[in-house]
């Protein structure tokens, strides 16, 4: 029997235009401590699919974890735009709280 994570890459092979599974496979692989994979899963996602906006939050988490706080901000900005035009409110707010407790990285270099 294929494991979750087999299961999830091949439902995203057969469904390629369709952002969930993809978000999933993603999600899994953060889950799992897998935050390069993630990362790349995240990266394809938010370029193909750029009004998914529940990739962004993640996305930018991933790359927190990862220290990359700049690429981070300008992940949750991205997302924000996202949540704007697709009238995501909540997301919004999830987003702009995320990037508030970033920060800014002008302070958290002194």
């Amino acid at each position: 029997m294929p494991s979750r994570l087999e299961m999830l890459k091949q439902f995203v092979a057969a469904h390629p235009a369709d952002p969930f599974p993809r978000y999933g496979l993603a999600q899994e692989y953060k889950n799992a401590a897998r935050l390069a994979e993630a990362r790349a899963e995240f990266d394809v996602l938010m370029r193909d699919h750029a009004d998914y906006t529940p990739a962004y939050l993640h996305a930018g988490n991933v790359l927190v974890a990862l220290g990359e706080r700049d690429q981070a901000r300008e992940v949750y900005e991205r997302g924000i735009a996202a949540c704007v035009r697709k009238g995501d409110a909540h997301a919004r707010g999830e987003l702009e709280g995320a990037l508030a407790a970033l920060g800014d990285s002008a302070s958290d270099a002194d």
